[in-house]
């Protein structure tokens, strides 16, 4: 057979899928690895969609989303996020995973440079590799409070660099960055010239006093995309709603770039969207509220093991030290873990080199299996001598 493009080789595996395929050869697994919401679908949600395919509402629609999404989306950015665009700035895709892959697209070329948080979420290097870019990291490190160093991140960029991605709230690390750091982001964007790509996916999930601010709010000379999903918030993953925000101005090209690439989405579930951001938002508060007494019982029982962790100000998932376990390999150790005490975590190898010896867990979980996977963690050497 003829050869594939020789860019497909640099595409790297996840290694979130991989736990997840050898979870699915096992029995009674703690299931703790996937970012997966574990509350119901609000029925309201759902009468629309199952309204939509009884109505026989699947024809095309338009390149950027049906007209009551969008129209929806342009007043939930207005008055939840400050944004204030028009409709032909609003796209509807395919989940966040199409929403960052066409920001990429239209901002990267073979060869060009995309500045990328690490740990970070595996899909912004796949997605980079996917276009023939180069992804260059900036170290999120334990001893900087987990955020960027404008200095370190300065001297990375190069000629070839024109794009920096934000993800805040982040996903693996739970991080919410300040208002005074995006900003500082923004103004290094502005001083070289690059394209911002915001990864905003868990906005509605932030904690205590932790503040979520839209980068684009920051935004004086159009330079940023900004990335959103219906699939956390509203439990809405296999749905595959998402939505990218432009820049103004770039209509016609967006036109073309959706139909080459999906020509629209699943007509039923832009209606459950409409349904989803204009209904009753009590579920999106009541899931904060789990995923927050879930957080609050994980740390507890951390602490009462030993065990240390990043405590998150936002999104659902839990950032776990595991290096005094796994021997420099958290791959290894992770897979290890899951075929002989049947609890599967991210390893924290998989978002990236800054990872390694740090696992994810996620916290939408019932309380019993959050309790019992964490049970089955290995204790430091010091505490567990001091137990026996």
């Amino acid at each position: 057979m003829p050869e594939l493009a020789s860019h497909i080789a640099s595409v790297p595996p996840s290694g979130i899928r991989r736990i997840l395929e050898l979870s699915f050869e096992l029995d009674d697994v703690i299931a703790l690895s996937v970012g997966e919401p574990d509350v119901p679908v609000a029925p309201h949600i759902t009468r629309a969609a199952i309204d939509a395919w009884a109505a026989d509402e699947t024809n095309y629609g338009p390149n950027g989303g049906i007209a009551p999404l969008r129209a929806a989306i342009v007043k939930k950015l207005a008055r939840v996020n400050g944004l204030v665009v028009d409709r032909e700035q609003v796209w509807v895709t395919i989940g966040a995973s199409q929403a960052l892959y066409q920001a990429m697209s239209l901002t990267l070329g073979a060869g060009d440079e995309i500045l990328l948080p690490d740990p970070g979420f595996p899909t912004f290097t796949m997605n980079a590799r996917m276009l023939q870019a180069e992804p260059v990291y900036y170290p999120l490190r334990p001893e900087g409070g987990f955020l960027p160093d404008l200095d370190e991140l300065e001297r990375l960029i190069t000629p070839r660099t024109r794009v920096l991605l934000i993800n805040s709230p982040s996903n693996p690390l739970g991080t919410v960055f300040p208002r005074e750091v995006l900003q500082s982001l923004v103004n290094l964007a502005r001083r070289h010239d690059l394209w911002i790509i915001s990864d905003e996916v868990y906005e509605y999930f932030t904690y205590g006093s932790a503040e979520h601010v839209s980068v684009g709010t920051l935004d004086a000379d159009d330079r940023v995309f900004s990335v959103f999903s219906l699939s956390k918030t509203y439990a809405l993953t296999g749905a595959r709603v998402g939505y990218l925000v432009t820049p103004p101005g770039l209509a016609p090209i967006m036109r073309s770039a959706q139909e080459a690439a999906i020509s629209c989405v699943n007509t039923p579930a832009q209606y459950a969207g409409v349904a989803a951001i204009e209904g009753d938002q009590t579920h999106v508060a009541e899931a904060r509220g789990h995923y927050e007494e879930n957080l609050r019982l994980a740390t507890r029982m951390l602490d009462d093991r030993g065990i240390r962790y990043l405590e998150p100000l936002g999104a659902f998932y839990l950032w776990i030290d595991m290096s005094h376990a796994t021997n420099g390999d958290v791959s290894a150790w992770a897979e290890r873990l899951l075929l002989t005490e049947r609890v599967a975590v991210a390893p924290g190898r998989a978002f990236g080199r800054s990872g390694e010896g740090w696992i994810r867990i996620c916290l939408a979980a019932d309380v019993e299996t959050l309790r019992a996977g964490l049970s089955r963690l290995p204790v430091p050497a010091a505490v567990d001598a001091v137990a026996r």
